[in-house]
């Protein structure tokens, strides 16, 4: 039996949530977990990152370029 089973289902009226399948083994524990669909939507890395404790370092490409621009410059010193 594989150890993962993923349904996306709707909730029935009552606030009830049918699960069925055949290869579910009859009258063994599962764990059920629930998450809300809109809670999946995916952040973008920007959007993590300036939560983040301290943000960024650089606020664009610009200031990333200039950075590498003046290090390789540093290592023909």
């Amino acid at each position: 039996m594989q150890n993962t089973l993923h349904i996306t289902t709707k909730v029935l009226p009552g606030g009830k949530i049918e699960i069925v399948n055949e290869k579910l083994p009859v009258g063994e524990a599962v764990d059920v977990v629930v998450r809300h669909a809109s809670a999946s939507a995916r952040r973008s890395a920007v959007d993590i990152l300036n939560e983040a404790p301290g943000h960024r370092l650089f606020k664009t490409a610009d200031d990333v370029n200039s950075l590498l621009k003046d290090e390789r410059a540093s290592w023909d010193s």
